[in-house]
């Protein structure tokens, strides 16, 4: 266990090995039963002994060790701070069409929010397909007039 195998098995935490070493021979200082009498034979046992341990704790618990560098640049699975911005910049939006007359704020909703075809919101909003244009163009234009002006988005 000793040599090259110690070291490897002591890992990245040789150092904590050592200091727990220490530690654990300032307060054990005396004979060491069937290892000889003193420092050199309990520094050789506690030595063994812990990095016995961190061995086997290194199984139990594997860690991959990932470079800093790549940490900014992992996005995580979940983003909670994206989602809050989000929400919040979908609810300003459904707001200010909240504010157009109720046939444009529907038209837009409908083109605009929910992707559907001219065609389709004619359909659904019993209108020709040349008013749906014209309600949807209305509507966007007084959305951009409004975006324009200052606190529009309660900056």
């Amino acid at each position: 266990m000793f040599g090259s195998a110690w070291a490897e098995a002591a890992g990245q935490a040789a150092e904590d090995l050592a200091a727990d070493t220490w530690m654990a021979m300032i307060g054990g200082l005396g004979p060491v039963p069937g290892r000889g009498a003193g420092l050199p034979g309990l520094g050789v046992t506690v030595a063994r002994h812990r990095a016995i341990d961190s061995h086997r704790q290194a199984r139990r618990r594997p860690t991959d060790s990932i470079p800093a560098e790549g940490l900014s640049e992992r996005p995580a699975p979940d983003d909670p701070v994206g989602q809050v911005l989000e929400d919040r910049s979908t609810r300003a939006a459904l707001a200010l069409v909240a504010e157009l007359p109720a046939d444009q704020a529907e038209v837009v909703a409908l083109r605009v929010l929910g992707g559907l075809e001219v065609a389709e919101v004619a359909r659904i909003v019993g209108k020709r397909p040349g008013t749906v244009r014209v309600l949807a163009h209305r509507g966007l234009r007084r959305l951009a007039r409004r975006v324009e002006r200052p606190g529009c988005w309660g900056v």
